[in-house]
């Protein structure tokens, strides 16, 4: 591990309230200078970020990383599309699949790898509906309060 720079993770905690995952893929992102520079002092937002087919290649849209505080001119644009490094055959895999109606693909988190790299973890997703993620919510809770039975 670089730094200890492994131990860096961002991660979108609505995405399990609101998309139930079908399919998880690991995929390696393609950044700037000081885009990885901004990840790795854990500067950046999963909020409202998704992926896309462009030209048969994936993109992550709306991932927000914040301009490195040492970038001076050669800063990056925060909101900027990143391409996503995976195999051909992930790639036809996920294309088929989203093809399907209401399926989706967010990022769930982006991570350094044990070798100093970027890395996203996206799934192919379908919405919950209100009534699911209560049903989530309870089940969450009950499991819980069964682990603390069990503990006394």
């Amino acid at each position: 591990m670089k730094g200890g720079a492994g131990n860096i993770v961002i991660k979108n905690k609505k995405a399990s309230h609101d998309y139930e995952f079908i399919e998880k893929f690991v995929a390696g992102i393609v950044l700037s200078g000081t885009e990885i520079k901004s990840i790795r002092l854990g500067k950046a937002t999963l909020a409202d970020s998704y992926c896309f087919f462009n030209n048969g290649e994936l993109f992550i849209k709306g991932m927000h990383i914040a301009e490195y505080w040492w970038g001076n001119l050669n800063n990056h644009d925060p909101l900027r599309e990143r391409k996503l490094l995976l195999t051909a055959r992930e790639l036809r895999k996920i294309e088929r699949k989203i093809k399907e109606s209401g399926l989706t693909i967010i990022v769930i988190k982006v991570f350094i790898s044990g070798r100093g790299l970027a890395k996203a973890e996206i799934a192919i997703s379908r919405g919950k509906k209100e009534y699911d993620k209560r049903e989530t919510l309870k089940r969450k809770d009950a499991s819980r309060e069964m682990d603390r039975m069990r503990k006394v």
